[in-house]
């Protein structure tokens, strides 16, 4: 009886130890969305500019500490508000609002690679799939974090001291504009733009931003910047077919 009462000792405290060793230690930040049955891509475009009207303003100089500064051959300069040579504005948002209705779209391999170089974050401003990875990298030889100020998603702060160091994340939902910023370096700070397809772009150094394998449709495309708040068109594309839409932003 007494050997009895001592196997059935160790066997309940086993189970209470959890007789399944395995554990999930995922972050749920990371996890990817569930995917549902994607929807083809389709074969119409849209690209085109954003304009600045109006007087554009100086790109003052940031003021880093020594070490950051000593990574930079040429001083840094704010990037809130950037007028290219041609009179058109970078890192402006466009995305595809409305119109996708139930469509789901098959989230991208390649990751989206966000990069800190000379204490900033490069690209000041992207776009991302909600599921997509976002891989981070630290270029530099000092201390940096990464503080995503989520609304919709989990929010993240994470450090990174080391040179060469990387982290993947993802976000389950759509979410605009998401700010990251750092807390060692007051000035470092981007928006990723979160949403649901892959129909979404940043005007780059001459303005210009493309949007392509659009399903044949009607849609409610947005604009958006930092300062100048947002703009929108309504575009109908057929299959085949590339649209030229132009957005205006100015003080």
């Amino acid at each position: 009886m007494r050997l009895f009462l001592t196997l059935l000792t160790a066997v309940l405290l086993f189970s209470a130890c959890g007789g399944d060793s395995s554990s999930d230690s995922s972050d749920s930040s990371s996890e990817p969305a569930a995917t549902a049955d994607t929807t083809p891509l389709g074969s119409a475009s849209v690209s085109g500019s954003i304009s600045f009207t109006g007087t554009a303003p100086d790109r003052n100089r940031i003021r880093q500490d020594r070490e950051c500064a000593e990574l930079n051959a040429d001083p840094v300069l704010n990037e809130s508000v950037v007028v290219n040579d041609n009179g058109t504005l970078r890192n402006v948002f466009v995305y595809v609002k409305e119109g996708l209705g139930d469509y789901s779209f098959a989230i991208p391999s390649e990751p989206v690679v966000f990069n800190q170089d000379g204490c900033v974050y490069t690209p000041h401003v992207f776009g991302i799939q909600v599921g997509q990875t976002l891989k981070i990298i630290n270029g530099d030889p000092l201390m940096h974090n990464v503080n995503a100020l989520a609304n919709e998603n989990r929010p993240f702060n994470m450090g990174m001291p080391n040179q060469g160091d990387e982290r993947e994340r993802s976000f389950r939902v759509p979410e605009l504009m998401l700010r990251i910023k750092c807390d060692v370096h007051a000035w470092m700070n981007a928006y990723a733009g979160v949403v649901d397809h892959p129909f979404h772009s940043v005007s780059d150094d001459t303005g210009s931003f493309s949007i392509g394998q659009l399903p044949a449709g009607e849609y409610v495309f947005e604009a958006w910047h930092e300062k100048y708040g947002t703009a929108t068109e309504t575009v109908t594309v057929t299959d085949g077919e590339a649209v030229s839409v132009d957005f205006s932003f100015g003080s």
